[in-house]
């Protein structure tokens, strides 16, 4: 019988945030696996945890897969984890649960903190329809084609962007939306610097641009409002 594959939501900046059953599921687990050893050390010795060790990232993906694949073959129980928040989520693992899957080995996922829903309930938009888009493209004709695409949307959508791009974002944003639209940008959540800031692209890009800001941070971008809608295009 194989082992059981466990997918363990981590805190994405805030200890306290870390689950009672998460904690317990690596304890209890035969084998852990991190994204990056340096944080994932780093959490275990928090926690009070020494277990057998792997990692699987961007740049060992396809080897980890199999490694892992044949722990959960012989028997163990393997979690998961990611540097911060869920594990396949904009974060390598997407291979080893589609392996996984398709053996017909037990995938147990096991929720926790996540910067998506803090967000989007922070927003102060409509959310009970939103878009979860992802990254933009690094290169800048294609990331304005793709704003360009999510002025059209009705829903509220969500963006993550590396920290050092949040600047030439609102430089993009601010040309493509103008003053139409209302965006919302939650910087280090969880954590006790966390800020959020509401407004136009244009008047969110002047004050980045002004002040350098750095972090982790997520952008909500209000959808455009319904055909026929008060208010709305006609």
């Amino acid at each position: 019988m194989s082992g059981t594959l466990y997918l363990v939501a981590t805190p994405i900046g805030n200890l306290e945030d870390m689950t009672l059953r998460a904690t317990r599921i690596l304890r209890e687990a035969d084998i852990i696996v991190f994204e990056e050893r340096k944080e994932g050390s780093r959490l275990l010795r928090e926690l009070g945890i020494e277990k057998p060790v792997e990692s699987l990232n961007e740049h060992n993906e396809s080897a980890a897969t199999e490694v892992i694949l044949g722990y959960l073959r012989a028997g163990k129980n393997v979690a998961v984890t990611s540097d911060a928040g869920t594990p396949v989520f904009s974060d390598p693992g997407q291979m080893l649960v589609e392996r996984a899957a398709a053996e017909g080995i037990c995938i147990v996922p096991i929720p926790g903190a996540s910067s998506l829903m803090p967000a989007l309930t922070v927003s102060g938009f409509v959310i009970d329809q939103f878009l979860f888009y992802g990254f933009l493209s690094p290169k800048r004709e294609r990331r304005i084609v793709e704003l360009q695409q999510l002025k059209r949307e009705q829903r509220t959508t969500v963006v993550l962007e590396a920290p050092y791009r949040l600047v030439p974002l609102m430089r993009d944003a601010a040309e493509v939306f103008g003053s139409t639209r209302r965006l919302c940008v939650a910087f280090d959540l969880t954590m006790p610097d966390e800020e959020v800031f509401r407004g136009t692209a244009p008047e969110l890009y002047q004050r980045f641009a002004r002040e350098g800001r750095k972090g982790e941070f997520v952008v909500v971008i209000e959808g455009s409002r319904r055909p026929g809608s008060p208010g709305g295009s006609p």
